[in-house]
């Protein structure tokens, strides 16, 4: 992107500095009325025309050049003009001032610029006044349209980050929350279809079957009702609607669920991050807890806890279970992050694994 930006800014200098030249075209016209030799006059045209060339090229040629070649094509571009003020005016210096400014960098302007100005002042004298007020005019607009095209360019760099920076963030909020849908919802899916077939092998009623696949087919369609607001941002969870959830999903994999009764203690502002750290630890109990028989979930003001039971290391157990691995956890602390909460997530001392969110007081 900065080098669209960089050929819009010669784009521009190109076509203005055309229409600018313009006006040595009467300089250029002056030559062929003077009695002189033929070579006298070719020579005149042809500096003007170099110096009209060298005013619209030079700029670009040199825009990301060294410090010494964009000061010694200032220098060459004013030793120009002063070599045709004799056939073309003094006025010439315009140009020359014009494109000072815009190539040379720093206090080396002031120097090119101050020293050919002085050198004017003694050697014009009062004579051309007016076009001393003009060269210190010329040089300070220049100078603040270079300044303005510098910081035009640093902000469209700057939208661009800031663009890019975005459509990072939201892809990864869309990642997490699939992960986070997907991830709870096909596990629960998973579960109770498990729960189902293992109902049918044992010759349980078929409507305690059919009562499971009902559940499978709603969990699926709302999985696809997740998906959909996940992907145009208007999803949002609550966390007693997480813990009933939760709850069900635990049951039927036949682990007890020790749940509170209610989310009025949490903080009103906390309570949709725990609910998505409350997803993640239930859905990680579900996939990862080896021989899990008992998941406990407690909540205060400003903290949510989630223990198991299971085995704290078990051998298939996925990255995520690790403190700070895989995506959930990740995305879980990314998430955890708006809120300025800790995350902690690490197997037990004696059995089981536990995850703990904290707002610091």
């Amino acid at each position: 992107m900065t080098d669209d930006i960089v050929r819009d800014n010669h784009r521009g200098w190109v076509l203005s500095a055309s229409f600018f030249v313009l006006f040595m075209i009467p300089a250029l016209l002056v030559q062929f009325g003077v009695d002189r030799p033929t070579w006298v006059t070719a020579l005149a045209v042809g500096g003007i025309a170099v110096y009209g060339a060298g005013y619209i090229l030079l700029p670009v040629a040199v825009w990301r050049a060294s410090v010494a070649w964009q000061l010694g094509c200032g220098v060459a571009y004013m030793g120009l003009a002063a070599a045709l003020t004799p056939v073309a005016t003094p006025y010439i210096f315009i140009w020359a001032f014009a494109l000072c400014a815009v190539i040379v960098p720093g206090w080396w302007l002031v120097a090119v610029e101050g020293t050919v100005f002085v050198a004017l002042v003694v050697v014009l004298s009062g004579d051309y006044l007016g076009l001393l007020i003009i060269l210190l005019s010329v040089a300070v607009l220049c100078r603040s349209v270079v300044h303005m095209i510098g910081v035009n360019r640093e902000l469209r760099l700057i939208q661009d980050q800031v663009a890019a920076l975005a459509v990072a963030d939201e892809r990864g909020r869309v990642a997490r929350d699939l992960h986070d849908v997907l991830g709870h919802s096909l596990t629960t899916v998973t579960v109770k279809a498990g729960l189902a077939r293992r109902m049918l092998e044992s010759g349980v009623s078929t409507g305690r079957v059919l009562t499971e696949m009902r559940d499978v087919e709603r969990l699926s369609r709302q999985a696809l009702a997740d998906i959909t607001a996940t992907v145009s941002g208007d999803r949002a969870v609550s966390l007693a609607a997480e813990l009933v959830g939760a709850k069900e999903a635990l049951r039927s994999a036949g682990i007890d669920a020790d749940f509170p009764l209610a989310v009025d203690d949490v903080e009103p502002a906390y309570q949709e991050a725990f609910a998505f750290a409350l997803r993640e630890g239930v859905t990680n109990v579900l996939r990862h807890s080896a021989g899990a028989t008992r998941c406990e979930v407690r909540l205060g003001d400003c903290w949510l806890e989630v223990r198991d039971d299971g085995d704290p290391a078990p051998a298939a157990a996925a990255p995520s279970r690790a403190a700070g691995g895989g995506n959930g956890l990740s995305g879980l602390s990314q998430r955890l992050g708006g809120i300025g909460a800790r995350l902690e997530a690490g197997p037990l001392p004696s059995q089981g694994f536990r995850l703990r969110v904290e707002v610091p007081a």
